[in-house]
């Protein structure tokens, strides 16, 4: 399964450079009217419809290329040809704009209700279907972060120190409040978590397990430890608990 890993960078996120891109008045019309228009379009027709000159157009143009948000190609052919250079025509990409501070990943649960709806086996309760669902998303994330990394055989010490750094990346805003237990003061499926706890819990504990899982970090678990304003699961040595 695919798994929607943000950057580790904040500034490499596209969606915050595109933002930043789209802070410009001139710019957000442009893209509005980019966006709006049946077929690509030239920078004649962008600095006509905002009122700027072909100059200018071009330039901030160039920006929302740039970022992402549109994507510039030569004109197409007509029936005669014609000498010299074809004009470049604009047209939006399918970047997906989103920010959210702190981080939510409300896309990964709605995938995990999803594919719990299409997987579900005759006999089997919707609930475990989802629970075992989240376990094989977490466990993917956990094997990915295993390949990437290559840490050998792993003690309780180096697998929270892999679990935090592929956490925070999640927008799980990890802690280290004692060498063998990592809190998470974020919960990425808030504000959602509030119309189900016992769901939404059940699913961030069974994904965080199947994380573990797929990292082969046998030596650190995920326990439920609910405390308010943060995610309901941390992660610790069995020692702790």
């Amino acid at each position: 399964m695919a798994m929607n890993v943000p950057d580790s960078e904040p500034g490499s996120d596209p969606s915050v450079r595109a933002v930043a891109a789209l802070d410009d008045e001139l710019r957000r019309r442009m893209y509005a009217f980019i966006r709006g228009s049946a077929t690509p379009v030239t920078r004649e027709q962008v600095g006509a419809a905002v009122g700027i000159s072909r100059k200018l157009a071009a330039f901030h143009l160039d920006k929302l290329v740039e970022v992402g948000l549109l994507r510039a190609e030569d004109a197409p052919m007509g029936g005669i040809a014609r000498v010299g250079r074809r004009p470049k025509v604009y047209q939006p990409t399918d970047l997906d704009v989103r920010v959210a501070i702190p981080a939510r990943q409300h896309d990964e649960l709605a995938e995990i209700l999803i594919d719990a709806v299409l997987t579900q086996a005759a006999g089997e309760h919707a609930w475990h279907t989802t629970l075992r669902v989240a376990h094989q998303r977490g466990h993917d994330l956990g094997t990915a972060t295993l390949e990437r990394t290559r840490p050998g055989r792993l003690g309780a010490d180096r697998a929270l120190a892999l679990a935090d750094t592929a956490l925070r990346q999640w927008g799980f805003e990890p802690t280290r409040p004692a060498p063998s237990r990592i809190r998470l003061r974020n919960c990425p499926f808030h504000p959602l978590t509030a119309k189900s706890p016992e769901l939404v819990c059940g699913i961030n504990h069974a994904f965080l397990s199947g994380f573990l899982a797929g990292l082969h970090a046998s030596g650190v678990e995920a326990v439920l430890d609910p405390a308010a304003g943060e995610c309901c699961v941390e992660l610790c040595a069995p020692s702790v608990t």
